[in-house]
């Protein structure tokens, strides 16, 4: 039988800086949504390591979603939820009342459309005090912070003039349209970083 899991390098290397982060932002407990969660490797590791949360994660792309069932059936784990067909642009998303929301590496390699809708949508269905959580590289007041992300920049662009390094002035200005405040920015590895969103309360 065919082993569909995928394998991210890049996933192995950010799990465990980007779970440092989660541990302080996430509640103890509750609901958790994962958008676009790829290969299935954030999932396990996430949910294993934080075994109060109930992981829901979810993919538009099939052939990721089989990783991620692949990845499930291998982990075992109680807490891990098998994966929703989800796209952030569809009005149903098929969950509500979440206490909290993970998106990692997505709205760079995806239209701005993508990222309004993920603001739109996790600002209509966090409980309040909810978490939005991104990670990824950003601009800052409109510059790249460093060489090498302005070279992924423009080969994003060269696959789709769509995608593209976001301002992170921007997405915080999303957040705040979607009553989601920006509370935490944390410089990660490979100049990334990690933006925390609470929902504020209504």
């Amino acid at each position: 039988m065919t082993d569909a899991r995928q394998h991210s390098p890049s996933a192995e290397r950010n799990r465990d800086p980007i779970l440092a982060v989660l541990r302080d932002a996430l509640p103890s407990s509750g609901r958790v949504l994962e958008i676009a969660s790829g290969t299935g490797e954030h999932a396990i590791w996430f949910a294993g390591a934080l075994p109060g949360l109930d992981w829901q994660p979810s993919d538009a792309d099939e052939d990721a979603r089989a990783s991620i069932v692949a990845w499930r059936a291998h982990a075992a784990l109680p807490n891990l939820r098998a994966p929703l067909a989800l796209d952030v642009r569809r009005p149903d998303w098929g969950i509500d009342a979440l206490d909290a929301v993970v998106c990692i590496n997505m709205i760079h390699i995806s239209p701005w459309s993508a990222a309004q809708a993920l603001f739109d949508g996790a600002g209509r269905r966090l409980v309040d005090g909810g978490v939005l959580y991104l990670y990824g590289p950003y601009k800052r007041d409109g510059a790249h912070t460093a060489p090498s992300n302005d070279a992924f920049d423009h080969w994003l662009k060269s696959r789709d003039p769509d995608w593209g390094v976001r301002d992170m002035e921007a997405v915080v200005a999303l957040g705040d349209a979607a009553g989601l405040v920006c509370e935490q920015v944390v410089a990660m590895p490979a100049n990334n970083f990690s933006l925390v969103f609470r929902k504020r309360a209504t």
